[in-house]
């Protein structure tokens, strides 16, 4: 408190603050209007990261008096000290952003609500605004990565543009803010390029190697469900808090192949029901986002068709005891540890999720039988049944009761699945005309983090445990 001032002794009260709490200090001075340098001291402010309300966190300012410049440099350069000396906080980053995200507001959010808390934090930014399709990825092959502190990326990425191969080397993180389907491309990117740099054959990758930087993830797209499985919540002032405080969570990590090639790195797919829904609505980009995606939902259901497959998977070993005897969700432990399972027939959805899957829609989660990095997979798979029975199960994800307890859904802890589809015979293939006869030509759609992939041959599916970090 100022010097002499008795009053403020009286008012004192006690409060504790524990540094790792804090990730900002200033001094604090009085300036005129347009005056950029010097002012009147008035003592040291600490910027302090509070939880606000459930998984939701704001920043908080603690004002200290002192009209001493000497006394607060010093504290100034203590604290400054302490700050320094936590290793995980980033103190560059390249941020990604893509003008054409969800109703193009990734660039406002970046701007008004993330980019001042990295200037309070002392962190330099390098921000690139994307261009098209796929250019995160070809740069991202091209530049080094080990002096980045982190890649940050906001959901506003569907472009991850690059052209930061010259300033790359000045940060040593990765951020990208955007939905689902840019978030997945980074990351992606990231895996593939460490697998390059380990001198991996990228056509087959049975043992990855780990990303060499964090990466950080800022909602702002159409569907933000990575987010909200890191964050509990969509909220970019959280998502930036844990970047600056230098949270890392190791996240497990999906390979998709085929018998020759690799075909991406991703954490979630769905195949039937969810990939048809999603390549009717990239058919209809042309509409508004909630617009196309109620569209495309409605259309699939109206001409709800099970998909003929065949499934073999690897289940986990777990024993037992560690199954929750309360949820009603059929999981399978059984076999040697490399005994395969199959089941064949006719399927609306099977999904393979290495995370939860939170998401507004369903809050506790698509999978909520596996965690973010317990090194396993859920298989779900909806067998062939009534429209008003699939109905039931789907809204079943919005409430409390289990939307696995119907005869039709089974569930499975697995590490590896094969999807094998059956070829349909003409007839039935002149059937599914709204997605163009994709089926009859061979072309299935697999919905993979939100972004549409077809591929006519057998899908491999392995989970690579702790694959990649990802602050939250």
């Amino acid at each position: 408190s100022p010097t002499g001032d008795s009053s403020m002794v009286l008012q004192a009260q006690e409060e504790i603050i524990e540094m790792k709490d804090v990730f900002s200090v200033k001094l604090k001075r009085r300036r005129f209007v347009g005056q950029k340098k010097g002012g009147t001291l008035l003592g040291i402010t600490i910027f302090k990261c509070l939880n606000k309300e459930e998984n939701k966190l704001t920043d908080c300012a603690i004002h200290l008096n002192n009209l001493s410049e000497d006394h607060c440099q010093s504290w100034f350069r203590h604290l400054k000290e302490i700050l320094n000396g936590f290793q995980n906080r980033p103190k560059s980053l390249k941020v990604f952003v893509n003008p054409s995200s969800h109703k193009r507001e990734a660039t406002h959010v970046y701007y008004e609500q993330v980019a001042p808390l990295f200037k309070l934090a002392d962190i330099k930014t390098d921000v690139t605004v994307t261009e098209y399709e796929g250019h995160a990825l070809s740069v991202l092959k091209e530049c080094e990565l080990q002096a980045f502190d982190g890649l940050q990326f906001f959901t506003v990425l569907p472009w991850l543009s690059v052209q930061f191969c010259s300033t790359f080397l000045f940060c040593n993180r990765v951020v990208c803010v955007g939905g689902d389907g840019s978030v997945s491309e980074v990351a992606h990117g990231l895996l593939l390029k460490a697998q390059i740099d380990a001198g991996k054959d990228t056509d087959y990758i049975p043992t990855p190697v780990r990303a060499p930087v964090p990466l950080g993830v800022i909602p702002a797209g159409t569907t933000n469900i990575l987010a909200h499985t890191l964050y509990g919540i969509k909220h970019a002032v959280t998502a930036t808090l844990h970047i600056i405080m230098g949270h890392i969570q190791p996240v497990d990590v999906c390979t998709f192949s085929t018998p020759s090639k690799l075909l991406r790195f991703g954490f979630s797919a769905m195949f039937g029901f969810g990939a048809r829904t999603l390549a009717l609505a990239e058919k209809h980009r042309w509409m508004p986002s909630s617009q196309r995606k109620d569209f495309a939902f409605i259309k699939t259901l109206a001409d709800l068709k099970p998909e003929e497959c065949e499934l073999s998977f690897l289940p986990l070993q777990i024993p037992q005891e560690d199954s929750h005897e309360n949820d009603r969700i059929t999981l399978l432990y059984l076999g040697s540890k490399d005994q395969w399972h199959k089941i064949q027939g006719h399927f609306l959805n099977v999904s393979i999720m290495a995370i939860p899957c939170l998401c507004s829609m369903a809050p506790r989660g698509l999978a909520p039988n596996t965690r973010l990095n317990n090194g396993s997979m859920a298989l779900i798979v909806v067998q062939n049944t009534s429209r008003t029975e699939f109905v039931k199960h789907l809204k079943r994800y919005a409430s409390v009761k289990n939307q696995f307890n119907f005869p039709f859904v089974e569930t499975y802890t697995v590490q590896e699945v094969k999807v094998q589809p059956r070829l349909k015979s003409g007839l039935d293939a002149k059937e599914n005309t709204y997605l163009n006869a994709a089926s009859a030509e061979g072309n299935y759609p697999w919905n993979i983090d939100g972004d549409l992939m077809k591929e006519a041959s057998e899908v491999h599916v392995r989970v690579h445990p702790q694959l990649i970090n990802l602050y939250g």
